[in-house]
């Protein structure tokens, strides 16, 4: 059985708040769940104490059983130090698209222009 470290969705139209459950990776996002082991409120400040309350322990168990955490969840773990941080390289990601780019050099090229008044 793959077992996942994810989040379960729950609140209503655009009020989201999310549970940190353990959970068979067959299973539905927002289905069946061996055990919750924190919630995540992403509408509170980056700073607030309980946008992210996590079962460290718990956490920690499922881990030494072989559940594999998401991205998302690697990352929150990442910032609370329970996990080691990655090398995350996505030199692509500041690269602009073909229209931005002609965009930027039409820009470009009307700057370089003299102004004439």
């Amino acid at each position: 059985m793959s077992m996942k470290i994810r989040l379960a969705r729950g609140g209503s139209n655009k009020r989201p708040h999310y549970s940190i459950v353990a959970t068979d990776s067959r299973m539905p996002r927002d289905g069946r769940f061996l055990e919750k082991l924190g919630t995540y409120n992403p509408l509170l400040a980056k700073d607030d104490e309980n946008r992210v309350k996590m079962n460290i322990e718990r956490i920690q168990h499922w881990i030494s059983q072989g559940a594999q955490p998401t991205d998302r969840i690697a990352r929150m773990l990442e910032s609370a130090g329970v996990m080691a941080k990655k090398v995350r390289n996505n030199p692509k990601a500041a690269v602009p698209g073909k229209r931005m780019a002609e965009l930027a050099k039409k820009k470009a090229a009307r700057a370089a222009e003299p102004a004439t008044e």
